[in-house]
């Protein structure tokens, strides 16, 4: 056989194994009745359905009977449950509450003036004790005192008997000089004993003073309470020795506590003046933080600079006879303290949730979208927040968001469910 006729047997041969190949997909596409898109299927007339298989278990359920679902078809818009309470702008008498530590009015280190030997001990000066203004807490050894105030009154003894001898010597040289007949004034006052007579009232003067120091030193033996006080530290004993200014005791006086608070400039605003505020009769509570027990008091008075770390200003409050309340109010009780401020005008009373993280306010408009505006509480108490009402919304009635979610959007369609404050 010639190449060319080789040539013409395997291109063929080629063409042959093409159209099978094209037989067997299109049999096994089409499936055993061997339909294809538009071709008349073996043994039957043409196919008028589209070529497009339909999907197991029949035609869609979500189609009308008629085949084609009808045209402008769509889903209805769900809006999301929204928790809400109803809020009119109301007048409500503001809360101004901080914490502090209640300390002492005086908080005293008592110390030694003088020199000496503990002698004896006050059966009160113990810490816990409470002590009367005027009270011997610590005795001295003072027998070396004692001879001082006798030494000091035997140097004034002598020192007025020099005095009277001058002034009787004094009057007897102004006689002599009368009488010698001489006119005009001495040549110098040694004459007529001035001198001698102004030295003698200085070594008076002198014993005199000697004498009250000697009786002072004599008298700080004996170390008594400077007020009625609360004894908090005791450190010496019978028989230790003492210099001046050693320390004996720590004491807190207990007229009153006071309580200093910072506030912020917000706070501050919704107080009365400072004159009506401290007149002393503004009340404040206090509650202590540990465990809720309370204590009434009033304003004292209000600091009037601001602190160098915190830039706030602090109002100070005091509780009188704090050890004789009930019950007792101890120094370094840390507590929180409320003070009642001026009535403001134009505030919606909200739950604290109601305020999102963002320091935002969500309400609902008639339409039932979506709105918020930025707020800072004007003050709160146990009741809620209380927000200043923006002016456009002021005199109406509203729904705000009891719980904001960071997700909300201005706008969004929602359904608001109220509910009451006692729910929330």
């Amino acid at each position: 056989m010639s190449p060319r006729s080789r040539q013409w047997l395997v291109f063929i041969a080629a063409l042959v194994l093409l159209a099978g190949a094209g037989l067997y997909v299109q049999t096994h596409l089409n499936g055993p009745g061997g339909r294809s898109g538009g071709s008349p299927g073996a043994g039957g007339p043409p196919s008028q359905t589209s070529s497009k298989p339909e999907p197991k278990g029949g035609p869609s359920e979500s189609a009308p009977p008629g085949g084609a679902a009808p045209k402008g078809a769509g889903t209805p818009t769900q809006r999301p449950d929204v928790r809400v309470v109803r809020v009119t702008p109301a007048r409500y008498q503001a809360q101004v509450s901080g914490y502090g530590e209640a300390r002492a009015h005086y908080a005293l280190t008592l110390t030694a003036q003088v020199s000496g030997r503990v002698d004896a001990l006050s059966e009160h000066l113990e810490s816990g004790q409470r002590v009367a203004k005027g009270d011997v807490l610590v005795q001295l050894e003072d027998s070396d005192y004692r001879a001082a105030v006798a030494s000091a009154q035997n140097d004034l003894a002598s020192a007025q008997l020099a005095l009277l001898e001058e002034q009787r010597q004094g009057v007897q040289a102004a006689a002599e000089w009368k009488a010698s007949g001489l006119r005009g004034k001495p040549d110098s006052e040694l004459v007529l004993r001035k001198p001698q007579l102004a030295a003698a009232k200085a070594a008076v003067a002198h014993a005199e003073a000697t004498l009250v120091s000697a009786r002072e030193d004599l008298a700080e033996t004996r170390i008594t309470a400077p007020f009625d006080a609360l004894v908090v530290e005791r450190t010496v004993a019978p028989g230790s020795y003492v210099q001046a200014g050693t320390q004996v005791a720590s004491l807190y006086s207990l007229d009153r506590l006071e309580v200093s608070v910072a506030l912020s400039a917000r706070d501050w605003s919704t107080l009365p003046d400072t004159q009506t505020l401290t007149r002393g009769d503004w009340p404040a509570r206090l509650t202590s933080v540990e465990d809720g027990q309370v204590w009434t008091g009033r304003v004292l008075r209000a600091e009037r600079h601001l602190d160098e770390t915190t830039r706030q200003r602090a109002l100070v409050i005091a509780v009188d006879h704090p050890l004789d309340r009930s019950p007792p109010l101890l120094p370094g009780t840390f507590v929180e303290a409320e003070v009642a401020g001026r009535e403001l005008d134009g505030l919606w009373r909200l739950p604290s949730a109601a305020l999102s993280q963002r320091g935002e306010i969500w309400r609902v408009d008639p339409e039932g979208n979506l709105e918020s505006f930025a707020a800072e509480p004007v003050f709160s108490d146990a009741q809620g927040i209380y927000i200043e009402v923006p002016e456009t919304l002021r005199g109406t009635e509203q729904q705000v968001l009891v719980h904001p979610l960071n997700g909300y959007l201005p706008g969004m369609a929602v359904n608001p469910v109220e509910v009451s404050r006692d729910e929330d």
